[in-house]
């Protein structure tokens, strides 16, 4: 006689997925904060017209700033889905839907915060000169970034789902 397969449970989840969504999406504040001391400032000079011109290399730390974010967005992306994983009670796809939404959250919290971070970290106290090396607040000119973090909290959830085995995914019901 075959086992009846378990359902999907939605109401019961909705209110612990939505506290999940909102805590994964405060975690973009600190991330944004640790990009802005670690993303290396652009080192430009002043010309006439105002006009900034980076540094000889100085423009690759357009890339660098890049890849910090995506690091940082990817290793905390890994943790959240490792977390979210310990859910026992609560794992399925709403959980699974709400850290990959609170995830898209803190990327866009994260890049939002960043900027503002990292603008009053290297702000210009004065008027300069033609001539004057300045450094500026490093910047993230791609939007791409936002899916680091729920890509890699939708794949180690995933992965865990499917190396648990089970169709219940071993939840605590009772």
């Amino acid at each position: 006689m075959p086992r009846p397969r378990p359902r999907v449970i939605v109401k019961a989840d909705l209110l612990p997925s939505v506290s999940v969504l909102s805590l994964i999406g405060l975690v973009g504040i600190p991330l944004g904060w640790i990009w802005s001391r670690l993303a290396p400032p652009q080192h430009v000079r002043v010309y006439d017209g105002g006009q900034l011109v980076p540094l000889q290399l100085e423009s690759w730390h357009r890339f660098d700033d890049l890849g910090v974010y995506l690091l940082l967005a990817f290793a905390m992306g890994i943790v959240v889905g490792a977390a979210v994983w310990l859910l026992r009670e609560r794992r399925g796809p709403v959980i699974l839907l709400a850290a990959v939404l609170g995830g898209l959250l803190a990327g866009w919290l994260g890049t939002s915060m960043g900027a503002a971070f990292a603008n009053g970290h290297y702000a210009v106290t004065g008027t300069p000169h033609v001539g004057d090396v300045l450094a500026k607040a490093p910047q993230l000119e791609s939007m791409w970034v936002l899916v680091a973090q729920p890509l890699a909290t939708a794949l180690v959830y995933g992965l865990l789902a499917g190396w648990n085995g089970r169709d219940d995914l071993s939840r605590r019901l009772g």
